[in-house]
């Protein structure tokens, strides 16, 4: 079974964090064919911390977990944070692949992206 773990970076404001979590709801309807699990998940300052995160997808039967850094820039947390919390749990899950995507910036498409949400203002 496959699981999407969609990672931001958490934030003191509630409403904030809960964003992320409507956003991997709407993911879960969008693509539960490919991805028959899907959370949300923090790197800090929020429930649910990305090895909580992928504990909790390996408990509900995920064999493979995409992790999806919902950053736009590839800074440190990144290069190096993200990787290092996904790293903390591999060795927790050896019947799990836990696989690590590009962050969403990276993106082919965040260029149509962001042109078509400047043409939606005017």
């Amino acid at each position: 079974m496959k699981a999407l773990l969609l990672v931001a970076h958490g934030s003191r404001r509630q409403q904030s964090n809960d964003e992320v979590d409507k956003l991997a709801e709407q993911l879960r309807e969008r693509c539960g064919q490919e991805y028959q699990i899907v959370h949300a998940a923090f790197l800090e300052l929020a429930d649910t911390l990305i090895p909580d995160g992928i504990r909790r997808c390996a408990q509900e039967g995920a064999t493979e977990i995409v992790v999806l850094p919902y950053f736009l820039n590839s800074g440190r947390h990144v290069v190096t944070d993200i990787p290092e919390e996904v790293d903390s749990v591999r060795d927790e899950l050896p019947g799990v692949e836990i696989k690590l995507a590009s962050h969403l910036g990276a993106s082919s498409v965040m260029l149509d992206l962001l042109v078509d949400t400047a043409n939606s203002t005017a």
